[in-house]
Protein backbone atom coordinates (compact mmCIF):
# COMPACT_ATOMS: atom_id res chain seq x y z
CA UNK A 1 0.00 0.00 0.00
CA UNK A 2 1.03 3.50 -0.90
CA UNK A 3 0.18 5.60 2.21
CA UNK A 4 1.63 8.51 0.36
CA UNK A 5 -1.07 8.38 -2.04
CA UNK A 6 -3.93 8.86 1.05
CA UNK A 7 -2.48 11.77 2.21
CA UNK A 8 -2.56 14.22 -0.92
CA UNK A 9 -5.09 16.20 0.49
CA UNK A 10 -3.34 16.19 4.09
CA UNK A 11 -0.27 16.96 2.11
CA UNK A 12 -1.96 19.69 0.18
CA UNK A 13 -3.32 21.55 3.28
CA UNK A 14 -0.23 21.43 4.55
CA UNK A 15 1.68 23.44 2.18
CA UNK A 16 -0.06 26.45 3.32
CA UNK A 17 1.63 28.08 6.28
CA UNK A 18 -1.41 28.49 8.46
CA UNK A 19 -2.29 24.97 8.40
CA UNK A 20 1.20 23.27 8.79
CA UNK A 21 1.48 23.09 12.38
CA UNK A 22 -2.31 22.71 13.42
CA UNK A 23 -4.25 19.31 12.65
CA UNK A 24 -7.28 20.67 14.01
CA UNK A 25 -7.24 24.16 11.73
CA UNK A 26 -7.22 21.09 8.54
CA UNK A 27 -10.04 19.98 9.71
CA UNK A 28 -12.10 22.83 10.62
CA UNK A 29 -11.34 24.38 7.65
CA UNK A 30 -12.41 21.13 5.79
CA UNK A 31 -15.49 20.81 7.39
CA UNK A 32 -16.44 24.90 7.19
CA UNK A 33 -16.02 24.51 3.74
CA UNK A 34 -17.98 21.10 3.37
CA UNK A 35 -20.93 22.31 4.91
CA UNK A 36 -20.94 26.52 3.87
CA UNK A 37 -20.46 25.25 -0.42
CA UNK A 38 -23.47 23.91 -0.84
CA UNK A 39 -25.23 26.44 1.29
CA UNK A 40 -24.14 29.04 -0.92
CA UNK A 41 -24.53 27.71 -3.75
CA UNK A 42 -28.29 27.35 -2.62
CA UNK A 43 -28.73 30.72 -1.20
CA UNK A 44 -26.85 32.51 -4.59
CA UNK A 45 -29.83 30.37 -6.54
CA UNK A 46 -32.53 31.61 -4.59
CA UNK A 47 -31.20 35.16 -4.73
CA UNK A 48 -31.30 35.37 -8.75
CA UNK A 49 -34.27 33.71 -9.63
CA UNK A 50 -37.56 36.27 -9.85
CA UNK A 51 -39.94 34.16 -7.99
CA UNK A 52 -39.61 36.11 -4.52
CA UNK A 53 -39.31 39.94 -3.51
CA UNK A 54 -36.31 41.38 -2.53
CA UNK A 55 -37.23 41.50 1.29
CA UNK A 56 -38.89 37.73 1.21
CA UNK A 57 -35.44 36.86 -0.58
CA UNK A 58 -33.39 39.29 2.07
CA UNK A 59 -35.26 37.62 4.88
CA UNK A 60 -35.12 34.05 3.82
CA UNK A 61 -30.77 34.73 3.50
CA UNK A 62 -30.22 36.17 6.81
CA UNK A 63 -32.34 33.16 8.53
CA UNK A 64 -30.18 30.63 6.59
CA UNK A 65 -26.97 32.23 7.39
CA UNK A 66 -27.70 32.77 11.10
CA UNK A 67 -28.72 28.84 11.01
CA UNK A 68 -25.63 27.65 8.99
CA UNK A 69 -23.59 29.86 11.26
CA UNK A 70 -24.71 28.41 14.52
CA UNK A 71 -24.93 24.70 13.03
CA UNK A 72 -21.37 25.30 12.14
CA UNK A 73 -20.27 26.22 15.77
CA UNK A 74 -22.08 23.29 16.93
CA UNK A 75 -20.46 20.87 14.51
CA UNK A 76 -16.79 22.74 15.09
CA UNK A 77 -17.43 22.31 18.50
CA UNK A 78 -18.20 18.90 18.13
CA UNK A 79 -15.38 18.03 15.69
CA UNK A 80 -12.39 19.76 17.95
CA UNK A 81 -13.69 17.04 20.81
CA UNK A 82 -13.96 14.12 18.52
CA UNK A 83 -10.22 15.25 17.69
CA UNK A 84 -9.52 14.85 21.10
CA UNK A 85 -7.96 11.11 21.29
CA UNK A 86 -5.48 12.13 18.17
CA UNK A 87 -4.56 15.42 20.35
CA UNK A 88 -3.97 13.40 23.39
CA UNK A 89 -1.49 10.49 21.63
CA UNK A 90 0.33 13.01 20.12
CA UNK A 91 1.14 15.11 23.05
CA UNK A 92 1.50 11.82 25.30
CA UNK A 93 4.40 10.41 22.57
CA UNK A 94 5.78 14.45 22.35
CA UNK A 95 6.26 14.26 26.17
CA UNK A 96 7.59 10.76 26.57
CA UNK A 97 10.02 11.91 24.01
CA UNK A 98 11.10 15.15 25.89
CA UNK A 99 10.71 13.70 29.59
CA UNK A 100 10.13 10.15 29.51
CA UNK A 101 7.10 10.14 31.87
CA UNK A 102 4.33 7.15 30.66
CA UNK A 103 1.34 8.63 29.67
CA UNK A 104 -2.01 7.35 31.06
CA UNK A 105 -4.11 7.33 28.19
CA UNK A 106 -7.56 5.36 28.05
CA UNK A 107 -8.07 1.87 26.74
CA UNK A 108 -11.44 0.90 27.21
CA UNK A 109 -12.72 2.54 23.61
CA UNK A 110 -13.15 -0.06 20.79
CA UNK A 111 -13.26 2.73 17.82
CA UNK A 112 -10.13 3.49 15.52
CA UNK A 113 -9.82 6.41 18.05
CA UNK A 114 -9.73 4.42 20.90
CA UNK A 115 -7.61 1.55 19.69
CA UNK A 116 -4.59 4.51 18.87
CA UNK A 117 -4.88 5.81 22.31
CA UNK A 118 -4.44 2.12 24.04
CA UNK A 119 -2.03 0.75 21.28
CA UNK A 120 0.25 4.03 21.84
CA UNK A 121 0.04 3.59 25.45
CA UNK A 122 1.12 -0.27 25.46
CA UNK A 123 3.93 0.85 22.76
CA UNK A 124 5.31 3.10 24.78
CA UNK A 125 4.98 1.28 27.92
CA UNK A 126 6.78 -2.03 26.43
CA UNK A 127 8.86 0.83 25.01
CA UNK A 128 10.32 2.04 28.26
CA UNK A 129 10.82 -1.55 29.11
CA UNK A 130 13.00 -2.19 26.90
CA UNK A 131 14.98 0.59 26.93
CA UNK A 132 15.43 0.39 30.64
CA UNK A 133 16.68 -3.09 30.15
CA UNK A 134 18.95 -2.21 27.52
CA UNK A 135 20.07 0.85 29.61
CA UNK A 136 20.21 -0.70 33.14
CA UNK A 137 21.43 -4.47 32.14
CA UNK A 138 24.26 -5.99 30.62
CA UNK A 139 23.04 -7.83 27.43
CA UNK A 140 25.35 -10.76 27.72
CA UNK A 141 25.25 -11.73 31.49
CA UNK A 142 21.53 -10.23 31.77
CA UNK A 143 22.71 -8.87 35.37
CA UNK A 144 22.69 -4.86 36.43
CA UNK A 145 25.07 -2.70 34.67
CA UNK A 146 27.35 -0.47 36.08
CA UNK A 147 25.37 2.46 36.19
CA UNK A 148 22.03 0.56 37.73
CA UNK A 149 24.50 -0.88 40.16
CA UNK A 150 25.91 2.37 41.42
CA UNK A 151 22.10 3.57 41.39
CA UNK A 152 21.00 0.87 43.46
CA UNK A 153 24.46 1.10 46.04
CA UNK A 154 23.74 5.09 46.03
CA UNK A 155 19.19 4.25 47.06
CA UNK A 156 20.62 2.32 49.91
CA UNK A 157 23.55 4.38 51.28
CA UNK A 158 21.40 7.78 51.16
CA UNK A 159 18.69 6.75 52.71
CA UNK A 160 18.25 7.79 56.53
CA UNK A 161 17.45 4.94 58.20
CA UNK A 162 20.66 2.83 56.56
CA UNK A 163 23.37 5.65 58.21
CA UNK A 164 23.92 3.09 60.64
CA UNK A 165 23.79 -0.07 58.26
CA UNK A 166 27.44 -1.46 57.48
CA UNK A 167 27.30 -2.44 53.78
CA UNK A 168 29.83 -4.84 52.24
CA UNK A 169 31.18 -4.11 48.48
CA UNK A 170 32.88 -6.88 46.41
CA UNK A 171 34.89 -6.59 43.43
CA UNK A 172 35.75 -9.71 41.62
CA UNK A 173 38.31 -10.49 38.77
CA UNK A 174 39.09 -13.65 36.71
CA UNK A 175 42.67 -14.19 37.45
CA UNK A 176 44.82 -14.00 34.03
CA UNK A 177 41.62 -13.94 31.81
CA UNK A 178 43.34 -11.79 29.34
CA UNK A 179 45.59 -14.72 29.02
CA UNK A 180 42.81 -17.31 29.39
CA UNK A 181 40.10 -15.53 26.64
CA UNK A 182 43.47 -16.02 24.21
CA UNK A 183 43.27 -19.67 23.89
CA UNK A 184 39.23 -19.48 23.61
CA UNK A 185 36.87 -18.14 21.19
CA UNK A 186 34.85 -15.55 21.56
CA UNK A 187 31.56 -17.19 21.94
CA UNK A 188 33.12 -19.70 24.92
CA UNK A 189 34.55 -16.54 26.28
CA UNK A 190 30.71 -15.19 26.21
CA UNK A 191 29.43 -18.74 27.59
CA UNK A 192 32.13 -18.42 30.68
CA UNK A 193 31.08 -15.26 31.63
CA UNK A 194 27.53 -16.18 31.91
CA UNK A 195 28.25 -19.04 33.63
CA UNK A 196 30.55 -17.09 36.48
CA UNK A 197 27.10 -14.84 36.12
CA UNK A 198 25.13 -17.66 37.25
CA UNK A 199 27.33 -19.15 40.07
CA UNK A 200 27.44 -16.08 41.71
CA UNK A 201 24.02 -15.77 41.87
CA UNK A 202 23.37 -18.75 43.32
CA UNK A 203 25.53 -17.67 45.93
CA UNK A 204 23.66 -14.25 46.87
CA UNK A 205 20.98 -12.78 49.27
CA UNK A 206 17.80 -11.63 48.55
CA UNK A 207 18.97 -8.30 49.25
CA UNK A 208 22.06 -8.54 47.63
CA UNK A 209 23.08 -6.26 44.89
CA UNK A 210 25.21 -8.43 41.59
CA UNK A 211 26.23 -6.66 38.54
CA UNK A 212 28.23 -7.30 35.92
CA UNK A 213 30.80 -3.98 35.42
CA UNK A 214 33.38 -5.09 32.00
CA UNK A 215 35.22 -7.46 30.67
CA UNK A 216 35.98 -9.85 33.72
CA UNK A 217 34.81 -7.76 36.65
CA UNK A 218 31.81 -8.40 38.68
CA UNK A 219 30.40 -6.16 41.60
CA UNK A 220 28.31 -7.14 44.55
CA UNK A 221 27.24 -5.57 47.67
CA UNK A 222 25.98 -7.05 50.45
CA UNK A 223 23.81 -5.24 53.10
CA UNK A 224 23.52 -5.71 56.68
CA UNK A 225 27.00 -6.70 57.64
CA UNK A 226 26.99 -7.74 61.47
CA UNK A 227 30.42 -8.89 61.60
CA UNK A 228 33.47 -8.56 59.69
CA UNK A 229 33.47 -12.91 59.99
CA UNK A 230 30.33 -12.82 57.73
CA UNK A 231 32.55 -10.81 55.20
CA UNK A 232 35.18 -13.65 55.04
CA UNK A 233 33.10 -16.23 55.15
CA UNK A 234 31.06 -14.65 51.86
CA UNK A 235 34.62 -14.38 50.33
CA UNK A 236 35.57 -17.47 50.75
CA UNK A 237 32.52 -19.62 49.59
CA UNK A 238 32.79 -17.33 46.38
CA UNK A 239 36.53 -18.21 45.84
CA UNK A 240 35.50 -21.87 46.52
CA UNK A 241 32.21 -22.39 44.08
CA UNK A 242 34.04 -19.86 41.36
CA UNK A 243 37.20 -22.65 41.44
CA UNK A 244 34.84 -25.87 40.42
CA UNK A 245 35.36 -26.01 37.26
CA UNK A 246 32.85 -24.74 34.48
CA UNK A 247 31.22 -27.08 31.74
CA UNK A 248 31.11 -25.09 28.62
CA UNK A 249 30.28 -26.85 25.15
CA UNK A 250 30.98 -30.16 26.52
CA UNK A 251 35.04 -28.50 27.88
CA UNK A 252 35.64 -28.51 31.16
CA UNK A 253 37.03 -24.57 32.26
CA UNK A 254 39.20 -24.02 35.17
CA UNK A 255 39.26 -20.89 36.69
CA UNK A 256 40.75 -18.45 39.71
CA UNK A 257 39.24 -15.16 40.86
CA UNK A 258 40.83 -12.39 43.47
CA UNK A 259 38.21 -10.37 45.33
CA UNK A 260 38.70 -6.80 46.53
CA UNK A 261 36.49 -5.80 49.37
CA UNK A 262 35.66 -2.29 51.12
CA UNK A 263 33.09 -1.97 53.49
CA UNK A 264 31.66 1.88 54.18
CA UNK A 265 32.50 4.57 56.74
CA UNK A 266 29.80 4.78 59.27
CA UNK A 267 31.39 8.28 60.30
CA UNK A 268 32.20 9.52 57.28
CA UNK A 269 29.81 8.32 54.93
CA UNK A 270 31.54 7.15 51.53
CA UNK A 271 30.32 7.82 48.21
CA UNK A 272 29.75 5.07 45.72
CA UNK A 273 32.38 6.29 43.41
CA UNK A 274 34.76 6.26 46.61
CA UNK A 275 33.52 2.17 47.63
CA UNK A 276 34.32 1.26 44.23
CA UNK A 277 37.55 3.17 43.81
CA UNK A 278 38.52 1.78 47.02
CA UNK A 279 37.38 -1.67 45.66
CA UNK A 280 39.56 -1.49 43.13
CA UNK A 281 42.61 -0.88 45.55
CA UNK A 282 41.58 -3.86 47.39
CA UNK A 283 41.51 -5.93 43.86
CA UNK A 284 44.98 -5.02 42.81
CA UNK A 285 46.47 -5.83 46.10
CA UNK A 286 44.95 -9.33 46.17
CA UNK A 287 45.96 -9.80 42.33
CA UNK A 288 49.50 -9.11 43.30
CA UNK A 289 49.53 -11.80 46.25
CA UNK A 290 48.83 -14.42 43.68
CA UNK A 291 45.82 -16.47 42.30
CA UNK A 292 42.31 -16.65 44.50
CA UNK A 293 43.45 -14.65 47.40
CA UNK A 294 40.86 -11.45 48.52
CA UNK A 295 41.66 -8.32 49.96
CA UNK A 296 40.47 -5.75 52.31
CA UNK A 297 40.86 -2.40 50.84
CA UNK A 298 42.94 0.11 54.21
CA UNK A 299 44.65 3.62 53.64
CA UNK A 300 47.71 1.77 53.89
CA UNK A 301 47.59 0.02 50.93
CA UNK A 302 46.01 3.03 49.17
CA UNK A 303 49.30 4.48 50.00
CA UNK A 304 51.43 2.03 48.49
CA UNK A 305 48.99 2.36 45.46
CA UNK A 306 49.77 5.55 45.27
CA UNK A 307 53.64 5.32 45.57
CA UNK A 308 53.93 2.69 43.24
CA UNK A 309 51.63 4.86 40.59
CA UNK A 310 54.43 7.91 41.19
CA UNK A 311 57.44 5.22 40.82
CA UNK A 312 55.54 4.29 37.84
CA UNK A 313 55.68 7.42 36.15
CA UNK A 314 58.89 8.57 37.41
CA UNK A 315 60.29 5.34 35.63
CA UNK A 316 59.61 6.67 31.96
CA UNK A 317 62.86 8.25 30.78
CA UNK A 318 64.89 7.39 33.58
CA UNK A 319 67.12 5.70 31.46
CA UNK A 320 67.32 8.18 29.20
CA UNK A 321 67.50 10.42 31.91
CA UNK A 322 70.92 8.73 33.47
CA UNK A 323 69.48 8.15 36.50
CA UNK A 324 69.74 4.49 36.68
CA UNK A 325 73.49 3.26 37.85
CA UNK A 326 75.04 -0.39 38.50
CA UNK A 327 75.84 -1.79 41.64
CA UNK A 328 78.50 -4.39 42.38
CA UNK A 329 78.98 -7.25 44.91
CA UNK A 330 81.56 -9.52 44.85
CA UNK A 331 81.65 -13.24 45.28
CA UNK A 332 84.35 -14.61 46.62
CA UNK A 333 85.74 -17.90 46.52
CA UNK A 334 85.41 -19.58 49.92
CA UNK A 335 88.43 -21.67 49.93
CA UNK A 336 91.05 -18.65 48.77
CA UNK A 337 89.25 -15.98 49.72
CA UNK A 338 89.51 -14.16 46.77
CA UNK A 339 86.98 -12.22 44.68
CA UNK A 340 86.27 -14.30 41.48
CA UNK A 341 83.05 -12.84 40.49
CA UNK A 342 80.84 -9.70 40.82
CA UNK A 343 77.25 -9.24 40.28
CA UNK A 344 75.90 -6.52 38.52
CA UNK A 345 73.13 -5.29 40.39
CA UNK A 346 70.71 -2.56 39.13
CA UNK A 347 69.59 0.81 41.31
CA UNK A 348 67.79 4.08 40.72
CA UNK A 349 68.89 7.16 42.01
CA UNK A 350 65.96 9.41 41.80
CA UNK A 351 66.64 13.25 41.85
CA UNK A 352 64.26 13.60 44.93
CA UNK A 353 63.26 10.31 46.67
CA UNK A 354 67.18 9.59 46.48
CA UNK A 355 67.98 6.16 45.79
CA UNK A 356 64.91 3.97 45.18
CA UNK A 357 64.86 0.65 46.25
CA UNK A 358 64.77 -2.40 43.51
CA UNK A 359 62.66 -3.87 45.35
CA UNK A 360 59.84 -1.12 44.73
CA UNK A 361 60.68 -0.31 41.22
CA UNK A 362 62.10 -3.74 39.64
CA UNK A 363 58.13 -5.29 40.28
CA UNK A 364 57.11 -2.04 37.63
CA UNK A 365 59.61 -2.15 35.33
CA UNK A 366 58.52 -5.85 35.21
CA UNK A 367 54.54 -5.48 34.50
CA UNK A 368 54.96 -2.53 32.30
CA UNK A 369 58.27 -4.11 30.26
CA UNK A 370 60.76 -1.30 30.87
CA UNK A 371 62.82 -4.39 32.42
CA UNK A 372 63.58 -5.08 29.02
CA UNK A 373 65.51 -1.71 27.56
CA UNK A 374 66.79 -1.32 31.30
CA UNK A 375 68.29 -5.44 31.86
CA UNK A 376 69.76 -4.40 28.13
CA UNK A 377 71.74 -1.51 29.29
CA UNK A 378 72.51 -3.26 32.82
CA UNK A 379 73.81 -5.77 30.93
CA UNK A 380 76.10 -3.84 28.79
CA UNK A 381 77.35 -1.62 31.42
CA UNK A 382 78.20 -4.52 33.28
CA UNK A 383 80.49 -6.26 29.89
CA UNK A 384 81.89 -2.71 29.42
CA UNK A 385 83.04 -2.49 33.02
CA UNK A 386 84.32 -6.18 33.41
CA UNK A 387 86.44 -5.48 30.32
CA UNK A 388 87.33 -1.58 31.64
CA UNK A 389 88.96 -4.04 34.87
CA UNK A 390 90.73 -6.42 33.02
CA UNK A 391 92.51 -3.61 30.65
CA UNK A 392 93.39 -1.93 34.15
CA UNK A 393 95.41 -5.31 34.70
CA UNK A 394 93.22 -6.81 37.17
CA UNK A 395 92.82 -10.37 37.99
CA UNK A 396 90.37 -11.72 35.12
CA UNK A 397 86.94 -11.83 37.12
CA UNK A 398 83.57 -13.42 35.58
CA UNK A 399 80.33 -10.84 35.46
CA UNK A 400 76.83 -12.24 36.63
CA UNK A 401 74.13 -10.18 35.18
CA UNK A 402 70.44 -11.01 36.02
CA UNK A 403 67.91 -12.28 33.02
CA UNK A 404 64.61 -11.22 34.23
CA UNK A 405 61.51 -12.90 32.32
CA UNK A 406 60.64 -10.55 29.95
CA UNK A 407 64.22 -10.69 28.36
CA UNK A 408 64.26 -14.39 28.50
CA UNK A 409 60.96 -14.38 26.24
CA UNK A 410 62.57 -11.61 23.55
CA UNK A 411 62.74 -13.46 20.71
CA UNK A 412 66.10 -12.31 20.00
CA UNK A 413 68.04 -12.60 23.51
CA UNK A 414 71.10 -14.44 21.99
CA UNK A 415 71.38 -12.64 19.35
CA UNK A 416 71.22 -9.14 21.71
CA UNK A 417 74.01 -11.04 24.52
CA UNK A 418 75.88 -12.15 21.56
CA UNK A 419 76.19 -8.40 20.12
CA UNK A 420 77.12 -6.71 23.18
CA UNK A 421 79.74 -9.12 24.06
CA UNK A 422 81.26 -8.11 20.25
CA UNK A 423 80.86 -4.43 20.82
CA UNK A 424 82.02 -4.53 24.36
CA UNK A 425 85.42 -6.67 23.93
CA UNK A 426 84.22 -9.30 26.66
CA UNK A 427 84.87 -12.83 26.04
CA UNK A 428 81.71 -15.06 26.69
CA UNK A 429 83.35 -17.18 29.35
CA UNK A 430 83.46 -13.98 31.57
CA UNK A 431 79.78 -13.61 31.30
CA UNK A 432 77.50 -15.35 33.65
CA UNK A 433 74.03 -14.91 33.16
CA UNK A 434 71.61 -15.86 35.99
CA UNK A 435 68.01 -17.27 35.03
CA UNK A 436 65.03 -18.08 37.86
CA UNK A 437 63.81 -21.34 37.74
CA UNK A 438 59.94 -19.70 37.57
CA UNK A 439 60.34 -18.57 34.49
CA UNK A 440 61.93 -21.32 33.08
CA UNK A 441 58.85 -23.35 33.99
CA UNK A 442 56.79 -21.23 31.86
CA UNK A 443 57.32 -23.43 28.78
CA UNK A 444 59.82 -25.81 29.11
CA UNK A 445 61.11 -26.85 25.88
CA UNK A 446 61.77 -23.46 24.85
CA UNK A 447 63.88 -22.52 27.42
CA UNK A 448 65.84 -25.27 27.23
CA UNK A 449 66.54 -24.27 24.01
CA UNK A 450 67.81 -21.03 24.93
CA UNK A 451 70.17 -22.08 27.43
CA UNK A 452 71.28 -24.45 24.97
CA UNK A 453 71.74 -21.70 22.86
CA UNK A 454 73.52 -19.15 25.32
CA UNK A 455 76.09 -22.11 26.35
CA UNK A 456 77.10 -22.51 22.46
CA UNK A 457 78.44 -19.07 22.64
CA UNK A 458 80.51 -19.76 25.92
CA UNK A 459 78.68 -18.23 28.56
CA UNK A 460 78.24 -19.32 31.95
CA UNK A 461 74.62 -19.80 33.26
CA UNK A 462 73.30 -20.15 36.92
CA UNK A 463 70.50 -21.13 38.47
CA UNK A 464 68.95 -18.45 41.06
CA UNK A 465 66.72 -18.63 43.92
CA UNK A 466 67.30 -22.64 43.75
CA UNK A 467 65.41 -23.91 46.82
CA UNK A 468 62.45 -22.01 46.75
CA UNK A 469 58.99 -22.82 45.83
CA UNK A 470 58.76 -25.95 44.02
CA UNK A 471 61.75 -27.75 42.80
CA UNK A 472 62.30 -30.32 40.55
CA UNK A 473 65.29 -32.72 39.76
CA UNK A 474 63.74 -33.85 36.81
CA UNK A 475 63.49 -30.50 35.17
CA UNK A 476 66.65 -29.71 37.11
CA UNK A 477 68.50 -32.38 34.68
CA UNK A 478 67.08 -30.71 31.58
CA UNK A 479 68.24 -27.02 32.28
CA UNK A 480 71.86 -26.80 30.78
CA UNK A 481 73.43 -24.70 34.36
CA UNK A 482 76.84 -24.27 35.32
CA UNK A 483 75.86 -23.39 38.83
CA UNK A 484 73.11 -22.96 41.46
CA UNK A 485 72.55 -20.19 43.95
CA UNK A 486 71.27 -21.41 47.24
CA UNK A 487 68.41 -18.40 48.04
CA UNK A 488 69.54 -16.49 51.35
CA UNK A 489 66.34 -17.10 53.00
CA UNK A 490 68.06 -20.59 54.22
CA UNK A 491 71.81 -19.06 54.12
CA UNK A 492 70.40 -16.29 56.88
CA UNK A 493 68.87 -18.63 59.41
CA UNK A 494 70.93 -21.95 58.16
CA UNK A 495 72.70 -21.44 62.14
CA UNK A 496 69.42 -21.77 63.76
CA UNK A 497 66.99 -23.61 61.96
CA UNK A 498 67.38 -27.18 61.27
CA UNK A 499 65.01 -27.18 57.98
CA UNK A 500 66.98 -24.12 56.70
CA UNK A 501 70.46 -25.94 56.95
CA UNK A 502 68.55 -29.13 55.59
CA UNK A 503 67.85 -27.71 52.52
CA UNK A 504 71.04 -26.31 52.49
CA UNK A 505 72.59 -29.26 52.81
CA UNK A 506 70.68 -31.20 50.52
CA UNK A 507 71.00 -28.49 47.87
CA UNK A 508 74.74 -28.92 48.00
CA UNK A 509 75.34 -32.13 47.98
CA UNK A 510 72.69 -32.00 44.61
CA UNK A 511 75.03 -30.07 43.03
CA UNK A 512 77.85 -32.00 43.36
CA UNK A 513 76.26 -34.87 42.28
CA UNK A 514 75.35 -33.07 39.20
CA UNK A 515 79.00 -31.44 39.05
CA UNK A 516 77.65 -28.27 39.61
CA UNK A 517 79.41 -25.04 41.23
CA UNK A 518 77.65 -23.69 44.43
CA UNK A 519 77.16 -20.05 45.14
CA UNK A 520 75.58 -18.80 48.63
CA UNK A 521 73.84 -15.52 48.58
CA UNK A 522 73.08 -13.50 52.09
CA UNK A 523 76.33 -14.61 53.96
CA UNK A 524 76.16 -11.97 56.49
CA UNK A 525 78.25 -13.99 59.36
CA UNK A 526 81.25 -15.74 60.18
CA UNK A 527 79.70 -18.59 61.28
CA UNK A 528 77.45 -18.86 57.99
CA UNK A 529 80.17 -18.81 56.06
CA UNK A 530 82.17 -21.38 58.40
CA UNK A 531 79.10 -23.79 58.08
CA UNK A 532 79.16 -23.29 54.43
CA UNK A 533 82.61 -23.85 53.81
CA UNK A 534 82.86 -27.07 56.02
CA UNK A 535 79.59 -27.98 53.72
CA UNK A 536 81.65 -27.81 50.34
CA UNK A 537 79.91 -24.75 49.21
CA UNK A 538 82.05 -23.25 46.36
CA UNK A 539 81.37 -19.30 46.41
CA UNK A 540 79.30 -16.81 48.70
CA UNK A 541 78.38 -13.39 48.30
CA UNK A 542 76.41 -11.01 51.30
CA UNK A 543 77.34 -8.43 53.54
CA UNK A 544 79.56 -9.80 55.29
CA UNK A 545 81.76 -9.73 52.57
CA UNK A 546 80.71 -6.28 50.57
CA UNK A 547 77.53 -4.37 50.37
CA UNK A 548 76.71 -4.00 46.85
CA UNK A 549 78.84 -0.54 45.89
CA UNK A 550 79.52 1.82 42.71
CA UNK A 551 82.35 0.37 40.60
CA UNK A 552 84.50 3.16 41.72
CA UNK A 553 84.53 0.90 45.17
CA UNK A 554 85.36 -1.81 43.31
CA UNK A 555 88.31 -1.25 41.81
CA UNK A 556 90.80 -1.28 45.26
CA UNK A 557 89.12 -4.42 46.10
CA UNK A 558 89.74 -6.44 42.79
CA UNK A 559 93.36 -4.72 43.34
CA UNK A 560 93.67 -6.07 46.61
CA UNK A 561 92.54 -9.37 45.50
CA UNK A 562 94.87 -9.33 42.40
CA UNK A 563 98.11 -8.27 44.96
CA UNK A 564 97.04 -11.15 47.69
CA UNK A 565 97.01 -14.09 44.18
CA UNK A 566 100.25 -12.92 43.20
CA UNK A 567 101.33 -13.35 47.00
CA UNK A 568 100.34 -17.23 46.95
CA UNK A 569 101.27 -17.96 43.42
CA UNK A 570 105.10 -17.11 44.38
Amino acid sequence: MNFNQNLYLYSFLANFGWLKKSYTAKIMLVAFLGTHVPLLTLLLSFVISNSYSFGMAARVIIIALLATLAGTAVTLYALNHLLKPVILTSGALQNYLNTKTLPKLPTEFADEAGTLMADTSQTLHKLDELIHQITNYDDLTGLPNRDLFRDRLHQILSQPENNQRLVAVFLLSIDDFTGMSHGLDHQTTNLLLRAVAKRLLDCTAQTDVLAYLKGDEFALARMDIHSLESVIKLSQVLLSNLSKPFSVEGNLIHITVSIGITLNNLTDPNSVAQLLQQAHIALYQAKQQGRSQYQFYSPEINAQLQERLTLENELHGALERGEMLVYYQPLIDLHSGQVIAMEALIRWQHPTLGLVSPVKFIPIAEANGAIVPIGEWVLRTACAQTRAWQLAGFTPIRISVNLSSRQFEQPYLVEIVNQILEETGLQASSLELEVTKSFLMADIDRSVKTLKQLRELGICLALDDFGTGYSSLNYLKRFPVNMLKIDKSFVQDVMSNPDSAAVTNAIIALAKSLRLKITAEGVETQEQLEYLKMRGCDEGQGFYFSRPVPADIIAPMLQKSSQQMEISTR
